[in-house]
């Protein structure tokens, strides 16, 4: 068993992550060209698809010669079959991203123009703040799109995990715009218009823009609010789905529009209670409002990415349910901790600590590995990196 298991340990002049060909001959043995060889210095495992990794530094520590077993999920098929399923998933979810942010875009774009043009004629505060937040919600979606072409891209030898950060990055970076150009400048004009405000106009042809950028918000933000009720489970309100999606194009978008939504509320607020009372003051109010009001979406954004972006796990549920997976594998002693990070909207990789029962054959071990990564691509897709700790298989040793 032991000159068996040498396809699956390191030796210690390994676990620097070089390749010494002198000390560990890499077999010759096929891969799967639906999975690129990400590390140089793995081997496979014979029979179950796996790929041996680094085990982490305590693990080698306890053990010099022992490293972890990392296995990529397999899903049924062909191995040309599973890569085209993979990309077909992929390219659907893409799609339906892309289709909010597009939406967004036609939107805030003619809404920009017809509000910049009627402050322009009015001289209203508000129209200006609102001017100013569908031209950053503008940019931003432009901003957007570039993230979902980046993290498109596959896997390579600087990224093995692929970039599907890059969308999460790239949020991050319009949560800032919302913040910095939209909340500021609002704010800053509004403070401008109090100390020296406009004279009241005819309100008329606000309203009338502030009408049509109702209708052309109202119907981005259904898109992007219909796209996030295909995985919204049921009775969970939206602002729970917001928070549990890893989507960010399209919880961004859906954030945005409600700010904006919310924003034509308080600008057709402020220029009515001006007029009702002939106080040039309520304008410029609304204006500082509705800065206010981008300041939060701001944070609300950057909170919701930042947490994606340095490496948040999956919801509480769908841990339960993997722990329940492997807690049926008749093969394992025990299941330790079970550490998940989202690498992209679909993108899961997960650290798997277990103890095999002692006194297993190799083989045996091999099967059971290749049972959890059937039951794991069935029930859990998203998941397509799994990584078992030193400790699973130095308990097959004992």
């Amino acid at each position: 068993m032991r000159a068996k298991l040498s396809a699956l340990i390191r030796s210690p002049s390994m676990q620097d992550g070089t390749t010494n060909p002198q000390h560990s001959p890499r077999p010759n043995l096929p891969t799967d060209p639906a999975q690129p060889d990400t590390d140089p210095t793995a081997t496979r495992l014979p029979g179950a698809g796996a790929t041996t990794a680094h085990s982490q530094a305590d693990s080698i520590a306890s053990s010099p010669a022992a490293a972890g077993a990392a296995v990529t999920r397999p899903a049924t098929g062909t191995p040309s079959r599973r890569a085209s399923e993979d990309a077909n998933a992929g390219q659907a979810q893409r799609s339906g991203s892309q289709k909010v942010i597009y939406a967004a875009i036609v939107a805030n774009l003619g809404i920009a123009a017809a509000k910049f043009a009627v402050a322009a004629i009015t001289g209203s505060a508000a129209m200006v703040a609102e001017g100013i937040h569908s031209a950053v919600d503008t940019g931003n979606e432009f901003l957007l799109l570039l993230g979902e072409r980046q993290s498109a891209r596959p896997a390579d030898r600087h990224h093995p995990f692929g970039y599907g950060k890059s969308l999460y990055f790239w949020a991050l970076i319009v949560a800032l715009s919302v913040f910095s150009l939209g909340g500021g400048l609002s704010i800053y004009h509004g403070v401008a218009a109090l100390k020296a405000p406009p004279p009241l106009q005819d309100p008329l042809w606000n309203y009338v823009v502030l009408a049509a950028a109702a209708l052309f918000e109202g119907y981005s933000w259904n898109v992007s609010r219909k796209a996030l009720n295909t995985l919204r489970k049921p009775g969970v309100s939206l602002w729970q789905a917001v928070r549990a999606s890893k989507d960010a194009s399209v919880f961004t978008v859906l954030i945005e529009d409600s700010a904006a939504l919310l924003g034509i509320v308080i600008a057709a607020t402020g220029i009515a209670l001006g007029q009702l009372f002939d106080n040039p003051y309520f304008d410029p109010i609304a204006s500082i409002l509705i800065g206010l009001l981008l300041v939060g979406a701001a944070f609300t954004l950057a909170r919701e990415t930042g947490g994606l972006l340095v490496g948040e796990s999956i919801d509480k549920e769908q841990l339960a349910a993997l722990h329940a997976l492997f807690g049926r594998e008749t093969a394992l002693d025990s299941v330790g901790s079970l550490r998940t990070m989202q690498l992209g909207p679909d993108d899961v990789l997960l650290a798997a600590s277990v103890q095999f029962r002692r006194g297993m054959r190799i083989d045996e071990v091999e099967h059971a590995i290749a049972r959890l990564e059937t039951a794991i691509a069935a029930e859990h897709p998203a998941v397509k990196h799994v990584y078992f700790e030193s400790s699973a298989l130095r308990s097959v040793l004992k």
